[in-house]
């Protein structure tokens, strides 16, 4: 079965307009996705290809055009999939901080949804404890290593800061 390689968040009594809005704004990058089974409201898993690529664009288009972003929240990349359990997600974290200088200044972002075994906070300890770069850094990263746990699976990605958006950000309430 294919992986998504994409996730796309959005209110979730707005589904319709949201998956609208996903096509859309895909095509105006000159992209199409398949959308895959989602076991939770509120997430839309994507199969694109070359995620991070598109979310660039995308963030492009947003700064350009914010107000074709109406129902979606967050486009956030997936590299790799694996089990849910801190070993596995260790093991995946592990792996992925290789590819971080050990001059960059990195940080880890979380987003569980449907795990009620540990909390944010002790499940970011967990998975930062195997990360042997020393330059964390909050609020001015050169690189993201992003986790979202969604039940027994978590989709790891490690991200530029050009390769997440967020279009809630300067939105006024």
């Amino acid at each position: 079965m294919a992986e998504a390689d994409l996730i796309v968040t959005f209110d979730p009594s707005h589904a319709g307009s949201a998956k609208e809005e996903v096509n859309r704004v895909l095509k105006e990058v000159k992209k199409e996705a398949k959308h895959l089974k989602s076991e939770i409201d509120g997430l839309f898993k994507l199969k694109i290809g070359n995620s991070k690529d598109v979310v660039k664009s995308l963030k492009k288009l947003h700064s350009k055009k914010p107000d074709l972003f109406e129902r979606t929240c967050h486009w956030t990349p997936i590299e790799k999939w694996c089990k849910s359990s801190v070993k596995d997600m260790q093991k995946t974290v592990k792996k992925m901080q290789e590819k971080i200088k050990k001059t960059d200044k990195w940080k880890m972002e979380l987003t569980k949804r449907h795990y009620p075994k540990s909390s944010t906070v002790d499940l970011i300890l967990k998975l930062t404890e195997v990360v042997d770069k020393p330059k964390v850094d909050l609020k001015k990263p050169k690189k993201i290593i992003q986790v979202e746990v969604m039940g027994n699976k978590a989709g790891l990605s490690l991200l530029g800061t050009d390769e997440l958006l967020n279009t809630l950000k300067g939105k006024k309430k």
